[in-house]
């Protein structure tokens, strides 16, 4: 929907955040009055750093994409996992664990054999790869403050706000680069409410909930099945026919999620059964 959209990045990014905030807004409402200690204020507040990191990201991974070649920009974003340990030490003390490594570096493997092949490095595109790279990093930083907040008392709370603020963001940006206010054909509008309601609601909303519930580099991790979708969407769309690099690719990032996880879920049932034995022998 990125592709097929004629709007600025800037505007486009705008219209899409705040559009998602309005969408959202009826349960940021209802949960402010069920959770009477919250306030709006300190919402604005603390969603600010977020907030940033995410409408900079929309913005630079919008232009860098169009700038450089496709498996350039494919690779940079799956260097997500290479970063996020790194911003999970420094802001939340969570410190990757062997399985979480094994996997990274199992998931890694498969997205670097998928860019390989096409992976190019010239004149022409080195400005789409610096850009690109600094918005996977600002990627990164956004997700990661969804582990800083995880104690929001509702996911509602911090969503809302935060893609209110990003909105926002892009829009100011927006005044100095475009015109938003300028009319659009019903095409770009139903691109735009495409886009908040799929990789916006679903997609970001998903990705925060995830941070504020399981660990951040296991986040990370699955976040490289992004190609996999949107290799069967381009296929199914553009009829763009997968090279078998992809399905080796794809092969190896699902091995290395399943690494990761199944290492949380151990650890939990361990967990337990020793919650267990200690409730029930006075020993233990």
């Amino acid at each position: 929907m990125i592709k097929a959209s004629h709007l600025h990045p800037a505007v486009l990014s705008a219209y899409r955040l705040l559009l998602s905030a309005l969408l959202l807004a009826p349960f940021y409402f209802r949960n402010l009055k069920k959770y009477r200690n919250e306030s709006m204020a300190r919402h604005l507040r603390v969603v600010l750093p977020p907030a940033l990191g995410l409408a900079l990201h929309f913005i630079t991974w919008t232009q860098g994409a169009q700038w450089t070649h496709a498996a350039n920009a494919t690779l940079i974003v799956c260097m997500v996992p290479v970063v996020m340990p790194f911003l999970l030490y420094f802001m939340v003390g969570e410190v990757i664990s062997r399985a979480e490594l094994l996997g990274t570096l199992v998931a890694l493997g498969g997205a670097a054999w998928l860019s390989a092949a096409d992976f190019s490095v010239s004149r022409q595109s080195w400005w789409g790869d610096v850009t690109c790279f600094v918005s996977m990093l600002l990627f990164s930083y956004y997700l990661a403050q969804g582990r800083v907040n995880r104690g929001f008392p509702s996911i509602w709370l911090y969503l809302v706000p935060l893609y209110a603020v990003a909105g926002l963001i892009c829009l100011v940006i927006a005044l100095f680069m475009a015109d938003p206010f300028r009319p659009q054909p019903p095409r770009e509008y139903l691109l735009v409410l495409g886009q908040a309601l799929v990789p916006t609601i679903l997609g970001h909303s998903i990705y925060n909930y995830a941070m504020k519930h399981v660990r951040g580099q296991v986040v990370s991790i699955v976040n490289l099945f992004q190609f996999l979708f949107a290799g069967a969407l381009a296929y199914y769309f553009f009829g763009e026919v997968p090279r078998s690099a992809f399905y080796v690719a794809g092969a190896l990032v699902v091995a290395g999620a399943i690494v990761a996880i199944r290492a949380i879920a151990t650890t939990r049932v361990g967990k337990r059964e020793l919650d267990e034995m200690a409730t029930t022998t006075p020993e233990a």
